[in-house]
């Protein structure tokens, strides 16, 4: 899997708000949304990513595999990905 990497400009609220200053858009996400969101900007890789929350909430790794792919779709779709978010490295 590869490494992603939020915006820089992103702003993040500890509640799961998230602003995108350059669209003027805002977005909510859960707790579980939120917390990959720290575990990105921790640098970790989607791999990393997918065993640390797979192993927390003791969840099948293929279903958690899938739940990220879709969530980081959608970070990339609303353009709060750094331009290189999603390159493998």
């Amino acid at each position: 899997m590869s490494t992603v990497k939020i915006q820089s400009n992103i702003a993040i609220s500890d509640s799961g708000f998230l602003f995108n200053p350059a669209t003027g858009e805002s977005y909510s996400v859960n707790p579980i949304g939120l917390e990959i969101i720290a575990l990105i900007r921790e640098g970790k890789n989607e791999t990393e990513i997918c065993n640390i929350i797979s192993q927390k909430y003791k969840s099948e790794q293929v279903i958690v595999e899938r739940d990220l792919h879709d969530f980081v779709h959608m970070l990339r779709q609303y353009q709060l990905l750094d331009n290189n978010g999603g390159q493998n490295n």
